[in-house]
């Protein structure tokens, strides 16, 4: 989850065809008013010509417009002030958090044919890393790089509690938050650039403990139904597991020769998905966080953000700007889910698991219908074929494989 202060640039082209209209409006009826019989035969041929041509539109045209007239199933695009770094889903409600590199913390309402803001946050003076809602849905929590933690009435869009310095330490400098997670309503952890983790307790003022076993920013942190252990990556490229019970840490992996930048619980919880920064997802076994015990080798784009869409299907967001699903066991890549124009920011997935959210570089919340997967089949059997999967678009997609397009054309004739 890389911040960034790229700026992205765009441009409207200014809308000119109704004066041009207008123009050829009023020359036409300066030519009528003189012109010979001859002429106006002419021009009489000219439009039959042109009208010809109209009847005989280009079919991939036609096809293209098909597919916009498309009766939407999703939420449209939703267009931030600024660069947004994180999102959340609202457990119970159709609203989602955006943290914006401003400091904001926007909230909108979303339905599938509009959307809304209904409150803008300004929680924080620099960029808000992480965003996410309590179990309940009453609180939000949000960290920034001011190194401030904000925990958020969602009702009445107010504070309940501001942590100005969280990550202040005793031998360092105060540090800048890099990642956060909601263990229940109380609990709740936050990781920092310089590798440090602290637990918090809303009921108590002061963190339940504070480590640094790790010597760079905590990308992700990540627990079970059990929150026995505290599982964190890091840009060092190691997974650190820490015993909540007894605040020690329980076990550190091998150095892995890529950042770890993202987490995720499938199998019921006995299977952690590690995404690295070269495309590669590492796979451990719940409590042996030593060293992985398999692994799936991906498109060589950094991924960014994980989450899972059910026990064995996972979507990663991609450096290149992709939504990828992949299932596990057997390893197996599925589609292309999405796409943006820049990197994969962030993604998350709707409480009733049929919308994905995904944020990039673009200032967009894109959303993805992916019910289709609940009757998905996934072959078991046979070869398949890396390099076609690879660019197959699934159907919540926003382009169409060559196949079904010219099929489509076929269609029509």
């Amino acid at each position: 989850m890389g911040i960034t202060n790229r700026e992205i640039e765009s441009g409207s082209d200014s809308d000119s065809s109704k004066h041009d209209s207008d123009e050829d409006s009023d020359s036409s009826n300066g030519v009528y008013s003189v012109c010979s019989s001859s002429e106006s035969q002419n021009a009489t041929q000219d439009k039959d010509a042109n009208k010809s041509e109209e009847e005989e539109e280009d079919r991939v045209i036609q096809a293209i417009r098909k597919e916009q007239e498309r009766v939407r199933d999703h939420p449209p695009d939703i267009r931030a002030d600024s660069f947004i770094v994180d999102l959340s889903f609202h457990p119970q409600s159709n609203i989602i958090a955006a943290a914006l590199i401003t400091g904001d913390v926007s909230l909108y309402k979303f339905s599938s044919e509009v959307n809304e803001i209904v409150n803008n946050l300004e929680n924080h003076k620099k960029a808000a890393r992480a965003v996410e809602f309590s179990e309940d849905g009453h609180y939000l929590y949000s960290v920034s790089k001011d190194k401030s933690i904000c925990v958020t009435d969602v009702d009445l869009g107010k504070p309940k509690r501001f942590i100005k310095k969280a990550h202040r330490h005793v031998a360092i400098e105060n540090e800048p938050i890099y990642s956060a997670h909601v263990l229940d309503e109380n609990l709740f952890a936050t990781g920092d650039d310089d590798g440090t983790v602290k637990l918090w307790d809303l009921r108590k003022e002061t963190p339940i403990f504070a480590l640094k076993e790790m010597e760079d920013y905590v990308s992700c942190i990540i627990t079970n139904d059990s929150k026995r252990y505290l599982i964190c990556s890091s840009g060092e490229g190691t997974i650190t597991a820490i015993n909540i019970g007894t605040k020690k840490l329980h076990m550190q992996s091998e150095l892995y020769e890529a950042e770890l930048n993202s987490m995720i619980l499938i199998k019921g919880d006995k299977k952690l998905v590690v995404g690295s920064s070269k495309g590669k997802m590492y796979l451990f076994n719940w409590g042996e966080f030593g060293y992985h015990n398999d692994e799936f080798i991906g498109p060589k784009h950094s991924i960014n953000s994980m989450v899972a869409i059910s026990d064995s299907v996972v979507v990663g967001g991609f450096e290149d700007g992709k939504l990828r699903a992949t299932h596990f066991f057997p390893h197996q890549q599925l589609g292309i889910v999405g796409q943006h124009e820049f990197a994969v920011e962030n993604i998350d997935i709707s409480s009733d698991g049929e919308l994905l959210a995904s944020c990039s570089h673009d200032q967009l919340i894109k959303f993805w219908n992916i019910k289709y997967f609940e009757e998905m089949k996934i072959n078991y059997k046979g070869k398949v074929n890396k390099a076609k999967v690879s660019k197959f678009n699934l159907p919540s997609s926003n382009q169409k494989n060559v196949s079904d397009f010219f099929a489509d054309l076929a269609n029509d004739d």
